[in-house]
This record gives structure tokens, C-alpha cells and sequence, in this order.
């Protein structure tokens, strides 16, 4: 295709071949409009293709709005209202492809990731959509009609993901062209469209391809991005105050944990360097820096009570705790919290206080293990710029955020996936 044309080539041209890329891709192409789908990376869709340890945890049964962080949190109830987990679940089961769901309404393909990225291409070459990998984006311009009059929001990107995109929380909305054409220079040739879909994600996983891109063209076009951190990620401690845990990596216990008015009930997991599992990744996504957590080792018991019923027990307070707690963990617990006496030795204040950090375990990490461990990034694409009917930039027409380069950030279970396909439908159905 050459950028020499009077009027554009294509209708569409998304940039980004993952999880939301392909759903606006066929959702649009299905529609009758002409599609190219261009990605920079070799290998289509890794980050589905490495999700749910390779099975993919593609929706979840009870995705709503209130599963998801924005500084816009009524944002996704359109997208989220009209495209739901069963109208995923409709396409699975016409492909033939099996699935189960584990816990709390997440749903896991049979057959792994694999069968659902061969789904989501099938049905991008059976709409007709045109493919483009690996294919890098040097610029992109957006043009007043007629096409060869007067260009405006024209620049070059970053070719690497080494350069940080410049982020801004707040700002004026500025004055958008009326424009509805935009060329691209690739390192694939020139290509001319009206709608632009940008699907590249966040930051997360950089070994697999993730760069700053979706937020470059962003700035391009002088809309905000959020404040980006790391999501849904282990989370670390000074190594010297985390030294008596670490011998605990491995160890997993049934905990709820909280910060603010956020608490997740899920696996905890000691690690080497902190704390993971379910629980964790989940609070992660909320907590701020500097902050502590609160960490209730033992939700479904009554301490105070127990230790109360057993205070006159000549039994090591250790050997009390491993009765409820794995004991390696109750161990340390009482290395770092008590002298390991007989329960009969103790005072009843000494028995309560111990009964109240283990229902109150107050921790400050020290940081998470950033962007190569995280499975999302927070922040993104302000939403108050955007149509949450259809992903439109409000100023910049023809031109769309979808997934999650934008500022939805799903908990941990299938919610992630959930939005890729929602936001892609919405701008599909619109592009």
C-alpha cells in the first residue's frame, strides 16, 4: 500500500497484535471494513500465549465494574455492559474449544493458550483482516482532508522501549483537528487510514515485547496519561528485615489481606525476597509506597479466644501456632515476635497481644519487583478523554485506546482479559 494515494488505503489499521488488537480487528473487519493488523513483535499474542501458566485465564464469570482501578471508575460499565464474559464464552464454544472454570468464576481453556490465539487469528482471516509482523512504527501523522492539505499532530517515535514516556496527570484538554486521516510510516512502507486503533499495552513483561509505545502516541497527540505502576505484582522487603522469612520461600498460608478499603482473601506466598500469591498480587495493585499492609494470618479463628481456653497448657507457644500455621512458619513467627515458652508462662495481655499481630500482621514493603514480574501495568490512557461508548479520543477523531494501554486495570482472574475484549469490541463496532 502507498501513502501517495488520494484517499486512505484501509479503513482500519490497528497497532497491536495481542489480545484486544485481535478482537477490534475481527469485530471490525466482520462489520465489512477493510483491516490491517500491524505488530513490531515476531511471535502473535505472547502475553496470551504465557497467561494462566499457559492455559489463560480468559474471562471470569463475575467480571463488573467494581473489579476494576481507574481514576474514571465508572468508565468501563458501557464496554464491560456490552460485550460479556458469555459472549466470549459463545465464540470459544462455536471453535470448539473446551474450558473449566477453577475459582471465583474464572474460566481456563482445556487446551491452553495456544487454541485460543489460533481462535482469534482464524477468525481475523475468515473477516478478511491483513496482517503486518513484524512491523515497527517510525510515525504517525494525522491530516486534514483532503488528504494532502496540512498536517498537524505530526511526529517521530521512538524507535526503542529504552526511552521513558512523559507522563502527566493533570491538563487542560486541548483543541483537536477535525482531521479523520492519518498516515503511518512503518519499516513495512507507508500505509493511510481513518481510524487508528492503538493496542500495545503497558509496560508489563518487557521481555516479551512490552514498551512505552500506546503512551508516546498519547503525548503525540496531547492526551494525559495516568500515573503508571506496576500491577498485580510480588511485592519486596529490605533484605535484612526479611532475612528471618526468607527461609520460609515456598510456604503458603490462606490469609486476608488488606490495605484501605481493599482486602483480598487468597493464598499469601513466602518468597525469597517477599511476599506473592494471589492475595498479594491482588493488594498490590492498590498499595502505595511507604504504606504498610495489614496481614491476617489466621481469618477463620478466634486467637484471643483459643489462647484464652488454653492458657494454663504447658505446650510451647510454637507448637500451639502449628497447629493452625504451617510449622516452619510458626517457628519464626515466634523467633521474631516472642521467647518460645510454655503457653502457662505467658501473661493474658502477652496471649491477646499475641492473638492481635497474628489478626493484624503489619508490614511495610519496601517496593514490588517492578515491570519484568508484573502481569499488568495501572495507569494508562486517561479515560476522561475518551468515549466510553466507543474508545474514541474525544477531540481526536478516528483515533482509539483500547485494552491495556488505558487507564482500566482489572484484579487478578480473568478481569484483564475481560476488558481487552469489551474495549476492542466497542471500538470494532465503531471504527
Amino acid at each position: 500500500m502507498s501513502g501517495t494515494a488520494s484517499a486512505p488505503d484501509v479503513d482500519v489499521i490497528i497497532i497491536g497484535a495481542g489480545a484486544a488488537g485481535m478482537m477490534c480487528a475481527l469485530t471490525a473487519a466482520q462489520r465489512g471494513r477493510s483491516v490491517v493488523l500491524l505488530d513490531h513483535a515476531k511471535k502473535l499474542a505472547e502475553k496470551i500465549r504465557i497467561s494462566g501458566g499457559g492455559r489463560c485465564n480468559f474471562t471470569n464469570l463475575n467480571s463488573k465494574p467494581e473489579n476494576y482501578l481507574s481514576q474514571n471508575p465508572h468508565f468501563c460499565r458501557s464496554a464491560l455492559a456490552r460485550f460479556t464474559p458469555q459472549h466470549f464464552i459463545a465464540m470459544l464454544d462455536k471453535h470448539g474449544i473446551g474450558y473449566h472454570e477453577k475459582t471465583l468464576g474464572q474460566l481456563f481453556c482445556n487446551d491452553g493458550s495456544e487454541a485460543l490465539i489460533a481462535m482469534l487469528k482464524s477468525e481475523c482471516d475468515t473477516a478478511g483482516v491483513r496482517w503486518c509482523m513484524q512491523c515497527e512504527v517510525l510515525n504517525i501523522e494525522q491530516l486534514n482532508s483532503p488528504p494532502d492539505e496540512a498536517i498537524s499532530h505530526s511526529a517521530k517515535l521512538p524507535t526503542t522501549a529504552a526511552r521513558s514516556p512523559v507522563i502527566s496527570q493533570t491538563g487542560e484538554k486541548a483543541g483537536g483537528s477535525i482531521s479523520s486521516h492519518f498516515t503511518l510510516t512503518t519499516s513495512r512502507g507507508q500505509f493511510r487510514t481513518y481510524s487508528l486503533v492503538i493496542a500495545t499495552g503497558g509496560l508489563s513483561i518487557p521481555k516479551i515485547g512490552a514498551t512505552p509505545f500506546g503512551y508516546q502516541v498519547a503525548q503525540q497527540f496531547d492526551i494525559p496519561v495516568t500515573k503508571l505502576k506496576p500491577g498485580l505484582v510480588p511485592l519486596s522487603f529490605h533484605p535484612l528485615d526479611w532475612q528471618p522469612y526468607s527461609e520460609l520461600a515456598g510456604i503458603s498460608v490462606d490469609a486476608l489481606v488488606s490495605y484501605g478499603k481493599q482486602s483480598f482473601r487468597e493464598n499469601l506466598l513466602f518468597t525469597h525476597r517477599g511476599l506473592s500469591g494471589p492475595a498479594i498480587l491482588q493488594i498490590s495493585s492498590y498499595w502505595e509506597q511507604h504504606q504498610p499492609l495489614h496481614v491476617n494470618l489466621l481469618p477463620d479463628h478466634d486467637m484471643q479466644g483459643l489462647f484464652a481456653q488454653h492458657r494454663g497448657s504447658r505446650m510451647l507457644l510454637s507448637n500451639f501456632l502449628a497447629q493452625y500455621l504451617p510449622r516452619r512458619l510458626a517457628d519464626v513467627w515466634c523467633g521474631q515476635m516472642a521467647e518460645n515458652k510454655p503457653l502457662n508462662q505467658y501473661s493474658e495481655k502477652a496471649l491477646n497481644g499475641f492473638a492481635a499481630k497474628l489478626l493484624d500482621w503489619q508490614i511495610t514493603p519496601t517496593g514490588t519487583l517492578g515491570y519484568n514480574k508484573a502481569e499488568v501495568t495501572c495507569g494508562g490512557v486517561d479515560t476522561h478523554w475518551l468515549s466510553s461508548k466507543t474508545m474514541q479520543v474525544n477531540n481526536v477523531p478516528g483515533l482509539y485506546f483500547i485494552g491495556e494501554v488505558v487507564d482500566v486495570t482489572g484484579q487478578l482472574g480473568g478481569f484483564n482479559f475481560q476488558w481487552a475484549w469489551a474495549s476492542a469490541y466497542a471500538a470494532g463496532q465503531a471504527v
